[in-house]
């Protein structure tokens, strides 16, 4: 009964803690929007970089499920010019364009980056720590049910993951910094953000006008 109660929650629910597993995986994603700019279909793709193990994984197993992750992320764009450009630009814009994947497909990525990073942008607030990772969360149970059920280990890996974005992507000098870093949107995302009508999410990116 409770597992039933608990899938119902789940499907009711726009939350997934999928990134525990697909993580920001850049490597991966630049690989694999390489080979999409070959022209290849999902499934050659998949093929290909299970045959070659272009990812390095040690196992054939959970190469081919992050390769499908990295196709799934790179289609929620829905923009090829978004693609060619985490496959062909230099990695600080690839990263951003990365980034703006994630924020698509998580919602709970999204959720972060607009409530919590573009809030303290908007608010010329560049301090960060602990409780700021603690408050979302914590906001985030309250709000949903589903969320409320995520074990403290998850919730925990949770924030490791969402710590390690900003690292990534140096909003954050480091896993230790307590102050966010003044980021600059690529032309080529805000353009692409803007003209997909999605402007709602250019506060993620310091992009206030």
């Amino acid at each position: 009964m409770l597992q039933k109660s608990n899938l119902a929650l789940k499907e009711n629910s726009p939350y997934s803690a999928t990134i525990t597993r697909e993580q920001f995986l850049f490597y991966e994603m630049r690989t694999t929007a390489k080979l999409v700019c070959e022209g290849l279909d999902h499934e050659a793709v998949a093929e290909r970089i299970v045959q070659d193990n272009l990812f390095q994984y040690p196992t054939e197993k959970s190469v081919r499920k992050m390769a499908l992750a990295c196709l799934r992320r790179l289609d929620t764009m829905e923009d090829p010019s978004l693609v060619e450009a985490i496959a062909e630009q230099p990695s600080d814009v690839s990263k951003q364009i990365c980034l703006y994947a994630m924020m698509r497909q998580y919602r709970l990525v999204q959720d972060f980056m607009l409530t919590v990073i573009g809030e303290k942008y908007r608010k010329l607030d560049s301090s960060f720590g602990k409780i700021d990772l603690n408050v979302f969360f914590q906001r985030l149970q309250e709000q949903d049910d589903w969320v409320a059920t995520w074990s403290d280990s998850t919730i925990t890996k949770l924030k490791q993951v969402l710590q390690k974005l900003l690292v990534d992507n140096e909003y954050l000098d480091s896993a230790d910094a307590t102050r966010l870093n003044p980021v600059l949107i690529s032309p080529l995302l805000e353009n692409a953000i803007r003209a997909d009508g999605q402007e709602y999410l250019l506060p993620a990116f310091n992009c206030l006008s």
